[in-house]
């Protein structure tokens, strides 16, 4: 069995899974959070062992722990401890290599690319593009590396799948120079998984993913739509012009604007929640702000569904993924109600269903196939790597 183990630090959280690569089946995953804090809750999943593949008899077995962690490189040894005390094993598991994820990769880093300390320090240096993001990428990379010094460490960007726009879509209608010498474009987020995404989806309906023209919704803490043509990301899209008003008249600074971009926008902006079941309990209750923040969601997700399929030519597949685009029935139907004239037929009872795993929530008739996949960044980035090495 080859096993790789995946690595998702943040600022204060480590996220871990050991997948085995030879039969894409997931051994365990872990999350540890607020590091660094007094008291840092510690989950980790073990998964039942299975045949070829196939549906383990037993359920998951999920083990919880708090204590004070101080850093990452501690972190890294609760998560050994974990292994070592639960399982499985990561002498008989032990990581063929270990897979990194790195939100920022700007435009020198177009595919899974094998660490070494060249990679590490121009990580470091893409950190003005992802200030809140790749230093914590680092922090765990280092540690890692440090901690299973004997195997290959690769590194999976989220932009990296969007080196794929063209420049008509990547370039912003600015003084070129300056855009050059601060490299300001539009990347693409959440790009792992929108790819895998897009490649589940063709395998699901058995088509060529070269011959699809599809849109991902990728609807999470953070959101992103995707126009993917052939397997390729060929739209995205940003407004900053309204960061220039504030900080002329209402006098943000710098740091100002970065706060307020990211954590005093989007829901918690609007209505003062982040998690869309308190913005639909709201909406229920005929809250006013939770109302007009459900409003202003869906409308730009109809507003980019509405020029993505026009940049696409026509769409034939439309997925939602991540934590509200899987579970939001509402929202996915809000966001689809306007879109009969591009052949979009959502099935209400398909859409209110609570099932587990890739579905179709369109009519049998809709000409365009609408789905709900569950995202699987972790196994992507295994993938990559597996591929890469």
């Amino acid at each position: 069995m080859s096993a790789i183990l995946v690595i998702n630090s943040g600022s204060s959280s480590l996220k871990y899974s050991l997948i085995d690569i030879e039969q894409e089946n997931l051994l365990a995953s872990g999350l540890i959070e607020r590091i660094g804090q007094d008291a840092s809750p510690v989950a980790h999943t073990v998964r039942p062992e299975t045949d070829g593949g196939a549906v383990p008899t037993m359920l998951d077995a999920t083990y919880r722990d708090e204590r004070p962690i101080a850093d990452h490189a501690a972190a890294f040894e609760i998560m050994r401890a974990q292994f070592a005390e639960h399982g499985p094993s990561l002498e008989e598991h032990r990581p063929v290599a270990v897979g990194h994820r790195v939100v920022h990769g700007g435009a020198r880093f177009y595919a899974p690319t094998l660490i070494d300390a060249d990679v590490e320090r121009q990580i470091d240096e893409l950190a003005v593009l992802a200030p809140l993001h790749n230093p914590a990428n680092l922090a765990g990379i280092r540690t890692a590396r440090a901690v299973f010094d004997e195997v290959p460490h690769v590194a999976v960007f989220d932009t990296a799948f969007h080196q794929t726009l063209p420049p008509a879509a990547y370039t912003y209608a600015i003084d070129a120079a300056l855009a050059a010498e601060h490299r300001v474009r539009r990347y693409g987020f959440h790009g792992t998984s929108h790819q895998y995404v897009s490649e589940a989806a063709a395998a699901f309906l058995d088509r060529d993913l070269g011959s699809l023209r599809q849109l991902v919704f990728h609807l999470g803490n953070g959101a992103s739509v995707t126009a993917i043509d052939g397997g390729r990301s060929v739209s995205g899209d940003i407004d900053p012009a309204a960061l220039v008003h504030l900080s002329r008249r209402a006098g943000l600074s710098i740091d100002d604007l970065d706060s307020l971009l990211n954590t005093r926008s989007g829901l918690a902006g609007l209505a003062g929640r982040s998690d869309m079941r308190d913005i639909l309990a709201g909406v229920d209750a005929g809250e006013d702000a939770a109302m007009l923040a459900f409003d202003v969601y869906v409308h730009r997700l109809r507003a980019y569904a509405g020029a993505y399929i026009a940049q696409l030519g026509g769409v034939d597949v439309i997925s939602f993924t991540a934590g509200v685009g899987e579970n939001a029935a509402a929202v996915r139907a809000a966001a689809m109600a306007t879109l009969g004239f591009a052949g979009v037929e959502i099935d209400a009872g398909r859409n209110e269903a609570r099932e587990r795993g890739i579905r179709r929530i369109s009519t049998n008739a809709s000409p365009v196939t609408v789905l709900v996949v569950p995202t699987d960044e972790e196994l992507q980035i295994a993938r990559q790597t597996a591929e890469l090495l």
